[in-house]
C-alpha cells in the first residue's frame, strides 16, 4: 500500500528479485511488514510450493530443530510418529525464517548445510530428504553487530544476505498516513458500516512517531472501528485509553474538534 518513493522502490525490488532463486534478507523495524514482502515475492515468484513462515523467536530451542526439519517415531521422548518439517513442507516453495537473528548457534549450522547441501535430516533419521526451497528471512537486528560479537555466524550471514531489503519505518513515510487509515478504516468496518476520521485528526496521526509502525496504526484504526463503528470521529470523541500507549498528542483538542 503508498505510493511514495521508498514503496515504489520496494515493489520493483521484489518484482527484480522474485524468479531468482537468490536468498533474501529483509531488514527493519517490527511492525513494518518484513512478512509481507516475504509472501509478495514468494507470490511474483514461478515457485508452485507453499509459503511456508517460521518465527525463529517464538519457538523454544529445543523445539526448533525439529519444527524445521521434522523427526523420526521415536527420535526422542514424545515423538510418537513421524513428521515433516517445515522445510520439506516448502518443498518447491519459499521458506520465511522470521527473527532469524534469534536463531540458536547450532541451528544455524544445520541452517547452513541445507543451503549447501539442498538436503535435511530430520531428527532420528540416518538418510537425508530433498529439500528445493527458496530462503526469505527477516530481522529488527543488527545482523553485523551479532556477527562481530560472535552471536551470529559470518558464513550464514553473507549466504543469507544475497539480496538485502531494508523495510522504511512508518514514521520515514508519514506522508502515506492518510492512505493507510483509509486502507485500514475500509478493511476492518464492522457490518458494512466504515468509520470516518476528519482531516484534523487524520494530520494529528501523522505527527505521532508509531514507534510500533504499520502494525501499530493497524491495531490502532482496527480498535477505532470495533468501538465506534459507521461514525465520524474527530480527536474530541476518542477516549484517552483508546489512543496508542504513549500518545500524548491529542490529549487536549481544542474546543471545535
Amino acid at each position: 500500500v503508498g505510493k511514495s518513493k521508498s514503496v515504489l522502490e520496494l515493489k520493483l525490488l521484489i518484482n527484480k528479485v522474485a524468479n531468482s532463486e537468490s536468498t533474501v534478507l529483509v531488514l527493519g523495524e517490527t511492525g513494518t511488514g518484513k512478512e509481507l514482502v516475504a509472501e509478495a515475492i514468494h507470490k511474483a515468484s514461478n515457485r508452485k510450493g507453499q509459503f511456508v513462515p517460521v518465527n525463529c523467536a517464538a519457538i523454544p530451542s529445543e523445539l526448533l530443530e525439529s519444527e524445521l526439519f521434522g523427526h523420526k517415531k521415536g527420535a526422542f521422548t514424545g515423538a510418537i510418529s513421524d513428521r515433516i518439517g517445515k522445510i520439506v513442507a516448502a518443498h518447491r516453495g519459499t521458506l520465511f525464517l522470521d527473527e532469524i537473528g534469534d536463531m540458536p548457534m547450532d541451528m544455524q549450522v544445520k541452517l547452513l548445510r541445507v543451503l549447501q547441501e539442498r538436503g535435511v535430516d530430520p531428527v532420528g533419521s540416518n538418510s537425508s530428504v530433498p529439500g528445493d526451497v527458496r530462503i526469505i528471512s527477516a530481522t529488527h537486528r543488527s545482523i553485523e553487530k551479532e556477527v562481530e560479537e560472535d552471536h551470529f555466524r559470518a558464513d550464514l550471514f553473507f549466504r543469507l544476505n544475497v539480496v538485502p531489503i531494508q523495510m522504511p519505518s512508518l514514521s520515514d513515510r508519514a506522508e502515506e498516513i492518510p492512505t493507510f487509515v483509509e486502507y485500514f478504516s475500509e478493511l476492518y468496518k464492522q457490518s458494512e458500516k466504515k468509520i470516518n476520521l476528519n482531516p484534523k485528526f487524520t494530520q494529528q496521526l501523522c505527527q505521532y512517531e508509531w514507534p510500533g509502525n504499520i502494525r501499530e496504526l493497524s491495531n490502532f484504526i482496527h480498535r477505532l472501528s470495533v468501538l465506534y463503528p459507521g461514525e465520524d470521529l474527530s480527536v474530541g470523541k476518542i477516549e484517552v485509553s483508546m489512543l496508542p500507549a504513549g500518545c500524548l498528542l491529542y490529549t487536549s483538542p481544542s474546543p471545535r474538534d
